[in-house]
């Protein structure tokens, strides 16, 4: 492996999703995907085989043989060497804060955007530069280092929309999503109101940058992954300020 080149192990029992997660990876220069894992089985296994090479794990907390977060702890205890990521549907807030407390590095919701884990991997890289070459710290060089990414705040009243997003389109999206029972995938969304599948796809994606909409990944009838859309708790007050 070539100097300053990161390992990562894939922990995620459907291959479909892990396939995803390296093509996310291998876009960005610096890390190499040295294993995937199915179970906590393999993922020890790999760590036997691998454990050196490997800098960060990719880890999901639904495993088919062992609880996400109990590998976390056995992953803490034998490779303290290791920065530990959940990449997970779970979202109860007693798992997220039992994974805070055994030390991630990231806590990463699927569907995961692409955009998000390279955010994700280059604060990682960025720490084990920082890290690399220092002896000692100050506490502003240490709050830097331990910001988080921060989410932009929801639109308010008055405030202006990108240039191609208007408030009527985009309040039909949110109004054909309230009226379903389920989450929709775009071409979906673009027949309940009368729109092209690209149109319904933008004002989605849209809204799921200012955390309005949630993104799930589901598969279609021919079993490839798509994206199903639904609203946050947030999507009432949102639909005032248009």
């Amino acid at each position: 492996m070539a100097a300053h080149e990161y390992g990562i192990l894939v922990v995620e029992d459907d291959f479909r999703i892990a396939d995803i997660h390296r093509a996310f990876i291998e876009q960005n220069d610096g890390f190499k995907v040295v294993g995937q894992a199915r179970s906590g089985a393999e993922a020890r296994e790999q760590m036997a085989r691998h454990g050196e090479s490997v800098h960060l794990v990719l880890l999901d907390a639904y495993l088919p043989d062992v609880q996400g977060l109990e590998l976390l702890w056995a992953l803490r205890r034998d490779y303290v060497h290791v920065e530990i990521v959940m990449v997970t549907a779970a979202r109860e807030v007693e798992t997220i804060s039992e994974a805070l407390r055994g030390g991630v590095f990231d806590y990463l919701i699927k569907p995961v955007e692409a955009q998000r884990m390279q955010q994700m991997l280059a604060r990682f890289q960025r720490e084990r530069a920082q890290l690399a070459c220092r002896q000692q710290m100050s506490q502003a060089e240490l709050d830097r280092m331990l910001a988080r990414v921060q989410p932009p705040a929801p639109p308010v009243a008055g405030r202006s929309l990108p240039k191609g997003i208007d408030r009527l389109t985009l309040r039909a999206i949110v109004e054909a999503l309230q009226h379903a029972d389920h989450p929709l995938a775009a071409a979906q969304v673009a027949k309940a109101m009368g729109a092209s599948r690209s149109t319904a796809r933008r004002y989605l994606e849209y809204l799921v940058s200012v955390h309005v909409v949630e993104a799930e990944l589901g598969y279609g009838d021919v079993g490839r992954p798509e994206r199903r859309y639904r609203l946050q708790r947030t999507s009432t007050e949102y639909l005032e300020t248009l």
